[in-house]
Protein backbone atom coordinates (compact mmCIF):
# COMPACT_ATOMS: atom_id res chain seq x y z
CA UNK A 1 0.00 0.00 0.00
CA UNK A 2 1.22 3.39 -0.71
CA UNK A 3 0.18 6.94 0.93
CA UNK A 4 1.07 10.32 0.75
CA UNK A 5 0.59 12.77 4.25
CA UNK A 6 1.01 16.36 4.27
CA UNK A 7 1.05 17.52 7.80
CA UNK A 8 2.22 20.80 7.28
CA UNK A 9 0.15 23.91 6.61
CA UNK A 10 2.11 26.21 4.00
CA UNK A 11 1.95 30.11 3.83
CA UNK A 12 2.90 31.39 1.21
CA UNK A 13 3.79 35.12 -0.09
CA UNK A 14 5.02 38.00 1.53
CA UNK A 15 2.63 38.79 3.73
CA UNK A 16 2.17 35.60 4.85
CA UNK A 17 3.70 36.14 8.30
CA UNK A 18 0.79 37.85 9.52
CA UNK A 19 -1.00 34.25 9.67
CA UNK A 20 1.41 33.77 13.03
CA UNK A 21 -0.81 35.22 14.71
CA UNK A 22 -3.40 32.77 14.67
CA UNK A 23 -1.59 30.09 15.77
CA UNK A 24 -1.90 28.38 19.08
CA UNK A 25 1.64 29.93 20.21
CA UNK A 26 1.50 31.04 23.97
CA UNK A 27 5.34 31.07 24.66
CA UNK A 28 7.40 30.29 21.66
CA UNK A 29 11.01 29.45 21.88
CA UNK A 30 12.77 30.70 18.49
CA UNK A 31 15.49 29.44 17.14
CA UNK A 32 17.67 30.71 14.71
CA UNK A 33 22.02 31.69 13.46
CA UNK A 34 23.60 34.48 15.12
CA UNK A 35 22.99 36.68 11.70
CA UNK A 36 18.86 36.67 11.76
CA UNK A 37 19.41 38.04 15.31
CA UNK A 38 21.97 40.68 14.20
CA UNK A 39 20.37 41.53 11.37
CA UNK A 40 17.04 42.58 12.94
CA UNK A 41 14.82 39.79 10.84
CA UNK A 42 14.11 37.92 13.90
CA UNK A 43 11.99 40.72 14.81
CA UNK A 44 9.72 40.14 12.19
CA UNK A 45 8.59 37.58 14.03
CA UNK A 46 8.90 38.64 17.76
CA UNK A 47 6.53 42.02 16.91
CA UNK A 48 3.84 39.60 15.94
CA UNK A 49 4.31 37.26 18.99
CA UNK A 50 4.32 40.78 21.19
CA UNK A 51 0.99 41.85 18.97
CA UNK A 52 -0.53 38.29 19.96
CA UNK A 53 0.48 38.99 23.57
CA UNK A 54 2.72 35.54 23.36
CA UNK A 55 6.31 35.23 25.77
CA UNK A 56 9.10 34.26 23.89
CA UNK A 57 12.88 33.75 23.82
CA UNK A 58 15.33 33.40 21.58
CA UNK A 59 18.54 31.19 20.99
CA UNK A 60 20.96 32.28 18.61
CA UNK A 61 23.96 30.15 18.70
CA UNK A 62 22.81 27.99 15.73
CA UNK A 63 25.88 26.75 13.18
CA UNK A 64 26.43 25.72 9.80
CA UNK A 65 26.14 22.36 9.49
CA UNK A 66 24.23 22.04 13.24
CA UNK A 67 26.18 20.30 15.48
CA UNK A 68 24.99 17.49 18.97
CA UNK A 69 26.51 20.66 20.99
CA UNK A 70 24.43 22.63 19.54
CA UNK A 71 20.82 21.02 19.73
CA UNK A 72 22.13 20.06 23.17
CA UNK A 73 22.29 23.66 24.37
CA UNK A 74 18.96 24.10 22.58
CA UNK A 75 17.41 21.77 24.95
CA UNK A 76 18.72 23.33 27.46
CA UNK A 77 17.57 26.57 26.92
CA UNK A 78 14.04 25.07 26.45
CA UNK A 79 13.82 23.00 29.78
CA UNK A 80 13.95 26.46 31.34
CA UNK A 81 11.76 28.30 29.58
CA UNK A 82 9.28 25.92 29.12
CA UNK A 83 7.85 26.85 25.64
CA UNK A 84 4.73 25.87 24.31
CA UNK A 85 5.75 26.50 20.60
CA UNK A 86 8.88 26.54 18.93
CA UNK A 87 9.68 28.56 15.86
CA UNK A 88 12.79 27.94 12.90
CA UNK A 89 14.44 31.19 11.52
CA UNK A 90 16.77 30.55 8.91
CA UNK A 91 18.02 28.35 6.31
CA UNK A 92 18.64 24.32 6.69
CA UNK A 93 20.76 24.46 9.92
CA UNK A 94 18.16 26.24 11.69
CA UNK A 95 15.33 24.25 11.03
CA UNK A 96 17.30 20.83 11.64
CA UNK A 97 18.81 22.63 15.00
CA UNK A 98 14.81 23.09 16.36
CA UNK A 99 13.66 19.40 14.72
CA UNK A 100 16.19 17.56 16.36
CA UNK A 101 15.63 19.58 19.61
CA UNK A 102 11.98 19.61 19.93
CA UNK A 103 11.91 15.76 19.36
CA UNK A 104 14.60 14.89 21.63
CA UNK A 105 12.68 17.13 24.08
CA UNK A 106 9.89 15.70 23.45
CA UNK A 107 11.36 12.07 24.03
CA UNK A 108 12.82 13.45 27.46
CA UNK A 109 9.10 12.83 28.93
CA UNK A 110 7.49 16.93 27.75
CA UNK A 111 4.96 17.17 25.73
CA UNK A 112 5.29 17.66 21.56
CA UNK A 113 5.58 21.35 21.16
CA UNK A 114 3.87 22.85 18.05
CA UNK A 115 6.60 23.22 15.40
CA UNK A 116 6.82 26.74 12.54
CA UNK A 117 9.54 26.88 10.08
CA UNK A 118 9.74 29.49 8.48
CA UNK A 119 12.85 29.40 5.86
CA UNK A 120 15.31 32.05 4.77
CA UNK A 121 16.90 29.96 2.13
CA UNK A 122 15.60 28.14 -0.65
CA UNK A 123 17.16 24.45 -0.22
CA UNK A 124 16.29 22.56 1.90
CA UNK A 125 12.88 22.37 2.13
CA UNK A 126 13.11 21.31 5.45
CA UNK A 127 10.09 23.53 6.32
CA UNK A 128 7.98 20.41 4.92
CA UNK A 129 10.22 17.09 5.87
CA UNK A 130 10.78 14.70 8.77
CA UNK A 131 14.53 15.03 8.12
CA UNK A 132 16.97 16.33 10.27
CA UNK A 133 20.84 16.17 9.88
CA UNK A 134 23.17 16.55 12.55
CA UNK A 135 26.70 16.61 12.49
CA UNK A 136 29.12 15.08 15.16
CA UNK A 137 32.98 17.18 14.24
CA UNK A 138 34.90 14.76 16.19
CA UNK A 139 33.80 11.37 14.25
CA UNK A 140 33.67 13.59 10.69
CA UNK A 141 30.59 12.26 10.23
CA UNK A 142 26.49 13.62 9.30
CA UNK A 143 23.37 11.84 10.52
CA UNK A 144 19.92 12.19 9.14
CA UNK A 145 17.74 11.73 11.65
CA UNK A 146 14.13 10.63 10.86
CA UNK A 147 10.54 10.66 12.72
CA UNK A 148 7.25 12.04 11.82
CA UNK A 149 7.42 13.53 14.85
CA UNK A 150 9.47 16.48 13.10
CA UNK A 151 7.65 17.06 9.91
CA UNK A 152 6.60 20.78 10.96
CA UNK A 153 3.09 22.24 11.78
CA UNK A 154 3.45 25.09 9.93
CA UNK A 155 5.35 26.67 7.42
CA UNK A 156 5.77 30.11 6.06
CA UNK A 157 7.45 31.04 2.75
CA UNK A 158 7.97 34.34 2.33
CA UNK A 159 10.73 35.35 0.10
CA UNK A 160 11.58 38.86 1.76
CA UNK A 161 13.63 36.74 3.72
CA UNK A 162 15.80 35.29 0.99
CA UNK A 163 16.20 38.85 -0.56
CA UNK A 164 19.94 39.26 1.16
CA UNK A 165 21.26 36.04 0.45
CA UNK A 166 24.22 36.61 -1.21
CA UNK A 167 24.24 35.26 -5.08
CA UNK A 168 26.59 31.99 -3.85
CA UNK A 169 24.58 30.91 -1.59
CA UNK A 170 21.55 31.24 -3.42
CA UNK A 171 23.61 29.19 -6.16
CA UNK A 172 24.42 26.20 -3.91
CA UNK A 173 20.89 26.10 -2.35
CA UNK A 174 19.03 26.54 -5.55
CA UNK A 175 21.42 23.41 -6.55
CA UNK A 176 20.42 21.05 -3.47
CA UNK A 177 16.72 21.84 -4.38
CA UNK A 178 17.50 20.38 -8.01
CA UNK A 179 19.05 17.63 -6.82
CA UNK A 180 15.68 16.84 -4.26
CA UNK A 181 14.23 16.78 -6.65
CA UNK A 182 15.73 14.73 -9.06
CA UNK A 183 16.46 12.12 -6.26
CA UNK A 184 12.79 12.00 -5.25
CA UNK A 185 11.92 11.32 -8.90
CA UNK A 186 14.42 8.51 -9.19
CA UNK A 187 13.60 7.02 -5.90
CA UNK A 188 12.57 3.17 -5.44
CA UNK A 189 9.75 4.92 -3.14
CA UNK A 190 8.46 7.58 -5.89
CA UNK A 191 4.86 7.97 -6.54
CA UNK A 192 2.42 9.28 -8.67
CA UNK A 193 2.62 12.37 -6.07
CA UNK A 194 5.77 12.95 -5.03
CA UNK A 195 6.63 12.84 -9.07
CA UNK A 196 4.05 15.59 -9.60
CA UNK A 197 5.88 18.03 -7.13
CA UNK A 198 9.05 16.85 -8.30
CA UNK A 199 8.79 18.00 -11.60
CA UNK A 200 7.33 21.44 -10.86
CA UNK A 201 10.37 22.01 -8.52
CA UNK A 202 12.48 20.67 -11.33
CA UNK A 203 10.56 23.25 -13.41
CA UNK A 204 11.21 26.10 -11.26
CA UNK A 205 14.62 25.35 -11.00
CA UNK A 206 15.40 25.48 -14.53
CA UNK A 207 13.59 28.64 -15.04
CA UNK A 208 14.17 30.97 -12.27
CA UNK A 209 17.65 29.85 -10.70
CA UNK A 210 19.60 31.73 -12.86
CA UNK A 211 17.51 35.09 -12.53
CA UNK A 212 17.59 34.38 -8.85
CA UNK A 213 21.00 34.28 -8.60
CA UNK A 214 21.85 37.51 -10.82
CA UNK A 215 19.68 39.66 -9.38
CA UNK A 216 18.90 38.82 -6.39
CA UNK A 217 16.12 41.43 -5.66
CA UNK A 218 14.03 40.00 -8.35
CA UNK A 219 10.97 38.40 -6.44
CA UNK A 220 9.16 36.89 -9.07
CA UNK A 221 12.04 34.65 -9.21
CA UNK A 222 12.82 34.32 -5.39
CA UNK A 223 9.38 33.53 -4.95
CA UNK A 224 9.02 30.73 -7.50
CA UNK A 225 12.40 29.54 -6.30
CA UNK A 226 11.17 29.48 -2.40
CA UNK A 227 8.49 27.58 -3.59
CA UNK A 228 10.54 24.95 -5.83
CA UNK A 229 12.22 24.46 -2.45
CA UNK A 230 9.22 23.69 -1.00
CA UNK A 231 7.73 21.16 -3.84
CA UNK A 232 10.96 19.45 -3.98
CA UNK A 233 10.84 18.86 0.13
CA UNK A 234 7.36 17.56 -0.07
CA UNK A 235 8.40 15.12 -2.89
CA UNK A 236 11.54 13.63 -1.30
CA UNK A 237 9.72 13.58 2.05
CA UNK A 238 7.68 11.44 0.18
CA UNK A 239 9.83 9.25 -2.05
CA UNK A 240 13.38 9.97 0.19
CA UNK A 241 16.41 10.34 -1.59
CA UNK A 242 19.77 8.29 -2.85
CA UNK A 243 23.17 7.77 -3.61
CA UNK A 244 23.78 11.81 -4.14
CA UNK A 245 23.15 12.43 -0.48
CA UNK A 246 24.92 10.03 0.86
CA UNK A 247 27.60 10.58 -0.44
CA UNK A 248 27.38 15.06 -0.55
CA UNK A 249 27.04 13.96 3.27
CA UNK A 250 29.85 11.86 3.97
CA UNK A 251 32.28 14.64 1.74
CA UNK A 252 30.79 17.32 3.05
CA UNK A 253 31.44 16.02 6.92
CA UNK A 254 34.80 15.23 5.97
CA UNK A 255 36.04 18.60 4.44
CA UNK A 256 33.45 21.35 5.39
CA UNK A 257 31.68 21.93 1.86
CA UNK A 258 28.36 23.66 2.18
CA UNK A 259 26.10 20.99 1.32
CA UNK A 260 24.44 22.36 -1.59
CA UNK A 261 27.72 22.41 -3.35
CA UNK A 262 28.64 19.03 -2.35
CA UNK A 263 25.43 17.49 -3.93
CA UNK A 264 26.25 19.80 -6.79
CA UNK A 265 29.31 18.77 -8.11
CA UNK A 266 28.70 15.02 -7.29
CA UNK A 267 25.37 15.13 -9.00
CA UNK A 268 26.27 15.10 -12.71
CA UNK A 269 28.46 11.89 -11.90
CA UNK A 270 25.54 10.06 -9.90
CA UNK A 271 22.83 10.66 -12.49
CA UNK A 272 25.89 8.68 -15.41
CA UNK A 273 26.08 6.39 -12.58
CA UNK A 274 22.59 5.74 -11.91
CA UNK A 275 21.67 5.60 -15.69
CA UNK A 276 24.32 3.01 -16.91
CA UNK A 277 26.03 5.87 -19.45
CA UNK A 278 29.66 3.89 -19.06
CA UNK A 279 27.93 0.66 -19.16
CA UNK A 280 27.60 -1.08 -22.30
CA UNK A 281 23.32 -1.53 -21.26
CA UNK A 282 21.27 1.06 -19.30
CA UNK A 283 20.05 1.05 -15.92
CA UNK A 284 16.08 1.34 -15.12
CA UNK A 285 16.87 5.13 -13.78
CA UNK A 286 18.03 5.99 -17.37
CA UNK A 287 13.63 6.41 -18.57
CA UNK A 288 12.86 7.92 -15.53
CA UNK A 289 15.88 10.67 -16.31
CA UNK A 290 14.91 10.89 -19.67
CA UNK A 291 11.42 11.77 -18.82
CA UNK A 292 12.96 14.88 -16.92
CA UNK A 293 15.30 15.86 -20.22
CA UNK A 294 11.88 15.85 -22.32
CA UNK A 295 9.78 17.51 -20.26
CA UNK A 296 12.60 20.01 -20.10
CA UNK A 297 12.86 20.19 -23.94
CA UNK A 298 16.05 17.94 -24.14
CA UNK A 299 16.08 14.88 -26.43
CA UNK A 300 18.43 13.14 -28.68
CA UNK A 301 18.43 10.02 -31.00
CA UNK A 302 18.80 7.25 -28.13
CA UNK A 303 17.80 7.38 -24.55
CA UNK A 304 21.64 7.36 -23.11
CA UNK A 305 22.21 10.55 -25.39
CA UNK A 306 19.45 12.15 -24.33
CA UNK A 307 20.41 11.56 -20.10
CA UNK A 308 24.18 12.79 -21.66
CA UNK A 309 22.21 15.88 -22.90
CA UNK A 310 20.97 16.43 -19.71
CA UNK A 311 24.05 16.05 -17.53
CA UNK A 312 25.68 18.59 -20.00
CA UNK A 313 22.69 21.06 -19.49
CA UNK A 314 23.29 20.92 -15.68
CA UNK A 315 26.71 21.24 -15.72
CA UNK A 316 25.89 24.83 -18.06
CA UNK A 317 23.56 25.33 -15.11
CA UNK A 318 26.62 24.98 -12.83
CA UNK A 319 29.03 27.46 -14.93
CA UNK A 320 25.96 29.95 -15.46
CA UNK A 321 25.63 30.74 -11.77
CA UNK A 322 29.61 29.86 -10.88
CA UNK A 323 29.80 26.47 -9.35
CA UNK A 324 32.80 24.98 -9.43
CA UNK A 325 32.97 21.05 -10.76
CA UNK A 326 36.26 19.63 -9.13
CA UNK A 327 37.20 19.16 -5.37
CA UNK A 328 40.84 20.60 -6.26
CA UNK A 329 38.65 23.75 -7.55
CA UNK A 330 37.64 23.90 -3.93
CA UNK A 331 41.29 24.47 -2.92
CA UNK A 332 41.18 20.69 -1.04
CA UNK A 333 44.16 18.79 -1.67
CA UNK A 334 43.96 15.62 -4.21
CA UNK A 335 46.30 13.95 -2.20
CA UNK A 336 44.31 14.31 1.33
CA UNK A 337 41.00 13.87 -0.54
CA UNK A 338 42.48 10.29 -2.20
CA UNK A 339 43.38 9.25 1.71
CA UNK A 340 39.76 10.26 2.50
CA UNK A 341 37.88 8.06 -0.34
CA UNK A 342 37.56 4.59 1.09
CA UNK A 343 36.32 6.53 5.00
CA UNK A 344 33.99 8.28 2.62
CA UNK A 345 32.37 5.60 0.82
CA UNK A 346 32.21 3.57 2.89
CA UNK A 347 29.85 6.31 5.15
CA UNK A 348 28.12 6.59 2.20
CA UNK A 349 27.09 3.16 1.47
CA UNK A 350 25.74 2.70 5.27
CA UNK A 351 24.04 6.15 4.97
CA UNK A 352 20.20 5.48 5.10
CA UNK A 353 19.50 7.69 2.08
CA UNK A 354 21.25 4.96 0.03
CA UNK A 355 18.39 2.67 0.86
CA UNK A 356 16.04 4.20 -1.87
CA UNK A 357 18.35 5.01 -4.37
CA UNK A 358 17.65 3.41 -8.14
CA UNK A 359 20.66 1.19 -8.59
CA UNK A 360 22.36 -0.89 -5.60
CA UNK A 361 26.38 0.74 -5.46
CA UNK A 362 29.36 -1.30 -4.07
CA UNK A 363 31.55 0.56 -1.98
CA UNK A 364 33.86 0.52 -4.86
CA UNK A 365 31.64 2.18 -7.30
CA UNK A 366 31.20 4.88 -4.91
CA UNK A 367 35.28 5.23 -4.46
CA UNK A 368 34.93 5.47 -8.54
CA UNK A 369 32.72 8.33 -8.18
CA UNK A 370 34.28 10.44 -5.76
CA UNK A 371 37.79 10.02 -7.77
CA UNK A 372 35.97 11.61 -10.79
CA UNK A 373 35.83 14.70 -8.84
CA UNK A 374 39.37 15.56 -9.46
CA UNK A 375 39.29 15.16 -13.03
CA UNK A 376 36.69 16.93 -14.15
CA UNK A 377 33.85 14.97 -16.78
CA UNK A 378 32.42 11.86 -16.58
Amino acid sequence: MEQFVMNTKVYMGSSCLDKLKDLPVTKAYIICDPFMAQSGKVNWITELLQEKGSRYEVFSEVVPDPTIEVVSKAIGGMKCFGPDAVIALGGGSAIDTAKAASHIYSQMGNERLYLIAVPTTSGTGSEVTNFSVISDPQAQAKYPLRSDSMVPDAAFLDPRFTVSVPPHITADTGMDVLTHALEAYVSTNAGDFTDACAEKAVRLVWNYLTRTVEEGSDMEARTHMHNASCLAGVAFNGASLGLCHSMAHALGARFHIPHGRSNAILLPHVISYNAGLEDAGEQKACGRYVAIANMLGIAAGTDKATVHGLVRHIKNLMNKIKIPQQITDLKIDKDEFEQAVREMAEKALADNCTLTNPRVPTVEEIETIYRKLCKGGY
